[in-house]
């Protein structure tokens, strides 16, 4: 008797119980929807209502350039109507990015995650027009951006514009970088956008296709039907599970004469995979990887890629190899656009990975100009820069000493200015800041505890050592943006100091918190309805019903509800009838 597979058994049952698919499809779109809600009222928490602007108040200007995460979320929850907002980006639309990987391999099609700017704005109490171009220069000085049309015909020599701001929101993302590798920008497929996915999927049916000419050598079959990740953060990992159920689940009974010779090579210049994420994640995706045939190849470095060789080198003992592929993806990290590293020299950044900003995501040294997304960073204040003010102003006697109490008082305004000292003191599982002073005075009671600054600086001392710079992930992007327009729809109370001083460092209360990043968790889908998550309180969950969660976030983070039901959509169409193979 046939044994069948998993995905025939849910196919053969859609098929026998049609209420069953219109079950999982109004689980999965409620699910999310319940997400989608319940974000979507948590995000107006504390929101105020906004007067409109008065009658002959000119509007502010405020220019957004990008339409990803960062800048689709600041679009979206801007509603102060004293704005005229212009955006501008060489792409119309905006791409549900942790998708892409889906895309690849036809799980998703393109125009599934993808949702027009003007369908987001349209309806928004806020003056907002789009421009399809790209910026290539900023001049800060005269508060004016550059910008040049995609469109190549019926402009008449009129391509480029310059377009004025009085508030200018840089959220264009960042590249993929190559690291300078010789022979990485001709010959490899990178996965950041839309069109680099599509690409992708033409090429592995193309592989195929080509290997099944019947006038080609085995070698010849096993070199095209090679397929190579470079990188194995969770986009790299993401994808190579992908291409896995693609290749195993659908191309192989498509193309059952080569199915042979079909291999995947994941290379990673670390000792793990998915560095980022619970030894137990790493782990379990590193055995699973070598139970389905993937070749994971720890602590290898990319030197050179030609046209039909990836050269290696191995971290340790240098020794280098070169590997035949038929088709590479490049997923190693990213960097900045050259417009970001000529605004960088400009502001007098140059040595620096992305823009820094301050905890309120501006630029430093700019006093009108934001960046968030990846291709800025936040240059978190340290609190040893500042021990001598704290010390002051919690010393309210002039004593000169501190006590617990004093202490006490202005831990909360610290916690808020320097996140770090709150990480700190959860890290070394600390239940207060007693606890942390009685590192300087170990046998001193808690009543009788008074440091001096000498004392106080050493309590202090290794605080910044808990500074991190955050993940470049869709997540951080967003809550950014989302920050971003709260602050903008207040910007109004406090236009001249919009952060505020903070209470030991000056009279009154932050106008503005500065930026605090939430973690909400993270997923690694691992192939063969098996996904990996990671959620806040270190609660680690693998297995089919993460999948089934991942399947509920990823549909409720959706910017549409149209969107939002053709991803859904998708998902059912490949249980039912498998991958779409074809070359469109």
């Amino acid at each position: 008797m046939r044994s069948y597979t998993f995905f025939e058994r849910f196919s053969r049952a859609f098929h026998d119980y049609p209420s069953l698919s219109k079950l999982i499809v109004v689980s999965t779109v409620s699910g999310g929807g319940l997400i989608a809600y319940s974000e979507a009222n948590a995000s107006n928490d504390g929101a105020h209502a906004v007067a409109p602007p008065e009658a002959g108040l000119k509007k502010k200007k405020v220019v957004v350039l990008g339409t990803g995460w960062a800048g689709t979320s600041f679009l979206k929850n801007l509603n102060h109507p004293s704005y005229d907002v212009q955006v501008i980006s060489p792409r119309n639309y905006f791409a549900f990015t942790p998708l892409l990987p889906s895309v690849t391999c036809g799980t998703v099609e393109a125009r599934s995650i993808v949702e027009p700017v003007r369908n987001i704005v349209r309806k928004k109490n806020v003056d907002v027009c789009f421009w399809e171009a790209e910026c290539f220069k900023i001049d800060e000085e005269n508060k004016k951006v550059y910008c040049r049309s995609n469109q190549t015909s019926n402009l008449n020599g009129k391509k480029e514009f310059a377009v004025d701001y009085d508030y200018l929101v840089i959220a264009m993302g960042a590249r993929s970088n190559t690291f300078n590798t010789p022979g990485v920008e001709e010959n490899c497929h990178f996965l950041k956008e839309v069109e680099d996915a599509q690409r992708i999927r033409r090429t592995v049916i193309d592989s195929f296709e080509k290997a099944s000419l019947p006038n080609l050598t085995d070698e010849e079959r096993k070199r095209m039907l090679h397929f190579v990740i470079v990188g194995g953060g969770p986009t790299g990992v993401e994808f190579a599970a992908a291409l896995h159920d693609y290749v195993n689940e659908d191309l192989v009974n498509l193309y059952p004469a080569v199915k042979d010779s079909v291999k995947i090579t994941l290379l990673e210049a670390a000792d793990h995979i998915l560095n980022m994420f619970d030894k137990r994640i790493t782990s379990f995706a590193e055995d699973k990887f070598q139970r389905d045939g993937i070749d994971v190849k720890l602590g290898s470095m990319v030197v050179k890629v030609t046209d039909k060789d990836i050269s290696t080198k191995v971290r340790g003992n240098g020794e280098t190899s070169s590997i035949p592929y038929g088709m590479v993806v490049w997923s190693t990290g990213i960097g900045p656009h050259p417009i970001i590293k000529d605004f960088m020299k400009q502001v007098g950044q140059s040595n620096r990975r992305a823009l820094a900003t301050d905890e309120w995501l501006r630029v430093e040294g700019c006093d009108s100009i934001y960046a968030l997304g990846d291709c800025a960073t936040i240059n978190q204040r340290k609190v040893m820069e500042d021990i001598a003010a704290i010390f002051s102003k919690a010393d309210k006697d002039n004593s000169g000493t501190l006590t617990v109490k004093e202490f006490e008082e202005v831990i909360k305004d610290i916690c808020e200015r320097y996140p770090q000292v709150e990480l700190y003191l959860k890290n070394k599982k600390m239940s207060g800041i007693v606890d942390l002073l009685k590192e300087a005075k170990r046998d001193v009671a808690k009543e009788a505890i008074e440091l001096n600054i000498e004392e106080f600086k050493s309590a202090l001392s290794e605080v910044d050592s808990q500074m991190k710079n955050l993940p470049a992930t869709a997540q951080v992007a967003a809550q950014q943006g989302t920050y971003l327009a709260k602050c903008f729809n207040r910007m109004e109370q406090c236009e001249k100091n919009p952060e505020g001083p903070l209470r030991f460092r000056g009279s009154g209360r932050h106008r503005f918190q500065p930026f605090r990043y939430r973690h909400l968790g993270q997923f690694a889908p691992l192939g063969g309805e098996q996904t990996a998550a990671q959620l806040p309180g270190d609660w680690v969950s693998i297995g089919q019903s993460s999948q089934w969660l991942w399947y509920s976030v990823y549909a409720s983070k959706q910017v549409s509800w149209r969107t939002r039901a053709l991803v859904v959509s998708d998902w059912m169409r490949r249980f039912i009838f498998g991958r779409d193979s074809s070359r469109i």
